[in-house]
């Protein structure tokens, strides 16, 4: 059910702060100045850029509270609530739209981007990796055992849809000749559609595997799946209701694991040097 929640919130909250935004805009051009509005303007303009930003710029990971963001939001209240308060006196409207955005924004640090109640028990560093199937672009069965013999990374990923998620694929295709001249077998995971890792796989051709863990089973048998883990909206464009956590899984050659990054911050994730200082040190 908390899922659910933040799966609505997600998709509300961008759309919240547009409306803001517009609102604000609209009138400070219709009335005089107003501190109130051009402060609540500043706020939902701060969540916008944030936003967007996660989808013009390619990034894989942000800080975990966002400072620079959080530190002009407060700014703005401050401006919306402080200063136009004490100038308007009779208009609270501004401020209760202020008050609104820096509480869904405090959610969003706070609440939406946390994984909570992890399952690590499975994922150990010094366990052996269980045996899983997946799919291949043909809906062909692939074992996770048949990359022993070689270093693997297993990455599994959300979905297209996902920004964070692609930009962290971008930065590895990068490593590619570093992870080729080590020999690692570099396993992309989702459960999204075929046709959606097909595409990701035709554009990073690069002998990286793409595959599809159909129905999440992989993702219920390791204990990193995500019910309802998908923004409310994206069902229309094909993608099921259900996503994976992100995680990252490194296996020495024999299959047991050397590195795990179970993030509990769907924004915070780990560099991609990071994999190759620890296929190094095998």
């Amino acid at each position: 059910m908390n899922n659910i929640f933040k799966s609505i919130f997600i998709a509300l909250f961008p759309m919240f702060a547009v409306y803001v935004l517009v609102d604000s805009i609209l009138h400070v051009y219709q009335n005089n100045l107003s501190f109130r509005y051009l402060g609540r303007g500043l706020i939902a303009l701060t969540i916008i850029v944030f936003f967007a930003g996660l989808f013009i710029k390619s990034q894989a990971r942000t800080s975990k509270n966002l400072r620079l963001y959080t530190v002009i939001i407060i700014f703005g209240f401050l401006i919306s609530s402080v200063i136009g308060g004490y100038i308007e006196n009779n208009n609270i409207l501004g401020s209760s739209f202020s008050f609104a955005l820096v509480l869904c924004w405090l959610l969003y640090l706070r609440w939406y981007s946390i994984f909570e109640k992890r399952n690590t028990s499975i994922l150990k560093v010094g366990n052996e990796l269980p045996d899983f199937q997946l799919e291949d672009a043909s809906k062909k069965r692939v074992l996770a055992s048949s990359f022993l013999g070689n270093p693997s990374i297993f990455l599994f990923y959300r979905g297209n849809w996902c920004p964070l998620c692609m930009a962290q694929i971008k930065e590895i295709a990068a490593q590619y000749k570093e992870l080729e001249k080590r020999g690692v077998h570099m396993v992309f995971i989702s459960p999204q559609p075929h046709k959606f890792s097909n595409n990701l796989a035709k554009k990073y051709d690069l002998g990286f595997q793409f595959l599809t863990d159909t129905k999440n089973k992989v993702a219920k048998q390791l204990g990193i799946f995500s019910k309802n883990g998908i923004p409310a909206g994206f069902q229309a464009m094909g993608y099921d209701s259900d996503t994976v956590l992100p995680t990252v899984i490194i296996t020495d050659a024999s299959g047991k694991i050397i590195f795990a990054d179970l993030t509990d911050n769907y924004r915070v994730r780990p560099e991609p040097e990071t994999f190759l200082k620890v296929i190094d040190s095998i």
